[in-house]
Formats: structure tokens, C-alpha cells, sequence
């Protein structure tokens, strides 16, 4: 559980994704279009994948893909960025956490 909050909050910007969730390529397209440079950890790829999974469901978040840290805290998933966004709160929240300055 801490290597997941470590990943988490090592960056302004985290997407915990899977290569098979066209969600989570949609999700880093649209922050990318605010100019942020998200890390992004496909859990698919990594041999460690599936215990970051199960640790990212003990710490309450939805186990739905993707997962998003701004700023060093999980704003949720798909819904809950693309809600941000419509509601023009992810861009000031973007800059807040230093994932873009302008």
C-alpha cells in the first residue's frame, strides 16, 4: 500500500490505467490537452500490476479504471474528471497541483 501512495503522489499528475481501457487513453487526452505530462502506470504491463490494483481497492478507490492523482490526491476516476472538467474545475485543480502553470 505505501508503494501505491508513493506512485500516487511521486508526481503532479498520476493516471493508474490499463492498456485495454479506452477510458483511460480518452481521460490522459484530455489532461494532456491542458498541457500536463501525466505519469502513467498501465498495471497491465507492470509484474506488480495486480498487487497495486488490490492496494488502490483498499484505500477505498474504485477499482474502475482510470484512477487520477492531482496534486497528490486521487480526484477519482473517469466520471469524476470528466464532471471536473464540464464544471470547468479541472483545469484550476491541474494548476493548483502543479501539473500545468498557465
Amino acid at each position: 500500500m505505501d508503494m501505491v501512495i508513493k506512485l500516487g503522489i511521486e508526481n503532479p499528475e498520476v493516471i493508474f490505467s490499463k492498456t485495454s481501457c479506452g477510458i483511460s487513453h480518452a481521460i490522459s487526452t484530455l489532461i494532456r490537452g491542458f498541457g500536463a505530462n501525466p505519469v502513467i502506470h498501465e498495471l497491465d504491463e507492470r509484474p506488480n500490476g495486480h498487487e497495486i490494483e488490490k492496494a488502490l481497492m483498499a484505500l477505498g478507490c474504485n477499482p474502475s479504471f482510470p484512477l487520477v492523482f492531482i496534486g497528490k490526491e486521487s480526484i477519482g476516476g473517469s466520471n469524476e474528471t470528466m464532471s471536473l472538467n464540464i464544471r470547468g474545475k479541472l483545469k484550476p485543480l491541474l494548476m493548483k497541483g502543479n501539473a500545468i502553470w498557465i
